[in-house]
């Protein structure tokens, strides 16, 4: 039986203490997860912990997916078979940095939810719903059904967004009725607001941070005396927001911090332990103000959060100073790292073909076109990520007034009867200044992209598109509306005997890389301003590579095949010229 008292944790009657790294099964592929759970291992910790993202699992109501990167029993029981206690930390929300929060966009086209995260009725009965799915697959792992899963979290960092204790009480009594009989936990900023807004009585609080352990501690016994000290992330790293620099924190700083908390007599997790990859449109935002949700700062593809183990799964400096720190707290001799996968030799790879987007709307279109008095949004068209191609009209004769654009989110290439007139994005160029029309008015298009929901504070359940078109000061009524999801396997959905020839809007290239053995890489797009890149049909994720501070994407060994593999580029950024004539397999990654 795991138990906890306020001097801390026990198993079986044993002092038990928790040493944790957090590792998200969604973010690194199946055939993957036996090497990092082992370089847990190696590194010194004895438990791993991880999210579980509703959106991920849930992509349309009622629409479940638990496999392959999706697979949570599989990766569970991983855990167990590399010797490792378990912390899983399911939805609704998670944070992480991940679209959303994890909350699937489709509750925000529920006219009849009205709120997220709170004790709103329409929402609530979708996560009963989404628990009525979830807790069989994770109730058989307890550590009372004879598993290794030790705790579960109610919700994720609480204090930082509400205080209706309400909601967290449904929560907690979802799980208990559902089987989940471990012990339930919060975990919040160490601050007085933090703790009191996000905690719940009942279930242990835990705190997060990066530095200032022993303050972190003391706050969180004022608040709550009976509790043991735990640190449930310790911030060892970052993430990235494209436009902005790469973060790094030196590995003797964060060593330090990590042996405070051991000297404090506290448990911890090591967040990230190994971060992973944001596939595909998975990667979140935040905003410079999360108590306003202002200014929009989207995550890049690599979550490799200088974590101690890399992107790739290579021990790093930090790796072996977190090692030094921990090895006095093992049970016995810590076994030795592991080697990641090989790397491909540097190659270049040609893309010799090119389907412009335009002309293949048709066959990409989600459905058929819709039609409303004002822009309708991605999620009332049904779609979660991607584009919206919107169709409008100016009425003419005018004289050049400003063209622009309202609620952008997130960024749009602009048309003017059928030429690009120029591209916008929220929170910077959110109008092009002079748009003449002549007697028989103007078209106007807008290609929008959506860039990541935020994942964080008041800016949570933002829709994607665009709210209003003014030319001038006026509304511009009457728009059709094409959308295309963007994912895994949207290049088997192009028909690429109709290659070639010359045209406007983002363009698809590809190029075949042949290998003689799977092995690791990182993809470089010489010439490349923004978009997209599969890999047989897997989704790697964003590039950005004109704007970084990442210019290069991993590409994981199962991805690939022995002998050809087809590499397709969405650039959309072709009309300013930048189109990439070649993929670069390059052996060292450049995260800036």
């Amino acid at each position: 039986m795991f138990e906890i008292t306020s001097e801390g944790f026990s198993l079986g009657g044993r002092p038990l203490r928790l040493l944790s790294g957090a590792l998200h099964y969604f973010r690194v592929l199946p055939e993957q997860w036996p090497h990092r759970l082992r370089m847990l291992r190696a590194m010194g910790l004895n438990t791993v912990e991880t999210y579980v993202p509703w959106n991920l699992h849930e992509p349309r109501p009622g629409a479940y997916d638990f496999t392959g990167i999706a697979d949570l029993d599989r990766f569970l029981h991983a855990t167990r078979e590399a010797g490792l206690h378990a912390i899983v930390r399911p939805s609704p929300y998670i944070c992480a940095e991940w679209d959303n929060g994890g909350l699937p966009w489709w509750l925000l086209a529920d006219p009849e939810v009205k709120a997220l995260r709170c004790a709103d009725e329409a929402y609530l009965a979708h996560v009963d719903r989404w628990y009525d799915r979830l807790l069989p697959v994770l109730v058989p792992h307890q550590v009372t059904r004879g598993g290794n899963v030790l705790m579960v979290q109610v919700e994720n960092e609480y204090g930082s967004y509400g205080t209706d204790t309400g909601h967290l009480e449904h929560l907690a009594a979802g799980l208990r009725s559902r089987g989940i009989d471990v012990p339930l936990f919060t975990s919040d900023g160490p601050d007085d607001f933090f703790l009191t807004g996000g905690t719940l009585p009942g279930s242990l609080a835990t705190v997060n941070f990066g530095s200032r352990a022993g303050e972190a501690f003391a706050s969180l016994k004022r608040l709550r005396p009976k509790d043991p000290a735990m640190c449930m992330e310790f911030w060892c790293g970052w993430f990235d927001h494209w436009g902005t620099g790469h973060v790094v924190r030196e590995p003797r700083d964060a060593a330090r911090t990590l042996a405070e908390i051991l000297a404090e007599g506290a448990s911890v997790n090591v967040y990230m332990a190994h971060g992973g990859t944001n596939f595909s449109t998975w990667a979140g935002a935040n905003t410079k103000d999360p108590a306003t949700g202002e200014h929009y700062l989207p995550t890049v593809t690599s979550y490799d959060y200088d974590a101690p183990i890399d992107e790739r799964g290579a021990a790093t400096e930090k790796f072996h100073a977190f090692r030094e720190a921990l090895r006095p707290y093992a049970d016995g001799p810590l076994p030795e790292p592991e080697p990641p996968a090989p790397l491909l030799p540097p190659a270049r790879v040609e893309l010799t073909e090119s389907l412009r987007l335009f002309d293949v709307l048709d066959d990409l279109a989600a459905g058929p076109e819709r039609r409303a008095p004002l822009p309708p949004s991605f999620e009332e068209l049904g779609i979660g990520q991607g584009l919206v191609l919107y169709t409008g009209r100016i009425p003419g004769p005018r004289q050049p007034y400003p063209l622009s654009v309202r609620g952008l989110a997130d960024r749009a290439h602009v048309y003017v009867d059928g030429v690009h007139a120029g591209t916008l994005e929220r929170d910077a160029v959110e109008r092009i200044p002079d748009v003449p029309v002549p007697e028989a008015g103007a078209r106007v298009e807008l290609l929008v992209e959506s860039m990541g929901r935020v994942n964080y504070g008041a800016g949570l359940g933002e829709r994607k598109g665009v709210a209003r078109v003014l030319h001038t000061q006026q509304l511009l009524h009457g728009w059709r509306a094409r959308a295309v999801e963007l994912g895994h396997g949207t290049p088997g959905r192009l028909d690429w005997g109709r290659a070639g020839g010359a045209g406007r809007g983002p363009v698809f290239l590809r190029g075949f890389l042949d290998v003689a053995e799977p092995a690791d890489a990182h993809l470089a797009l010489p010439g490349a301003g923004k978009g997209y890149v599969w890999v047989n049909g897997f989704c790697l994720g964003r590039h950005w590579s004109s704007r970084g501070p990442q210019r290069t994407l991993y590409l994981p060994w199962p991805l690939l095949r022995a002998g050809r593999n087809e590499i397709v580029v969405l650039e959309l950024d072709a009309d300013t010229g930048t189109v990439p004539a070649v993929v670069e397999t390059c052996q060292e990654p450049n995260l800036g």
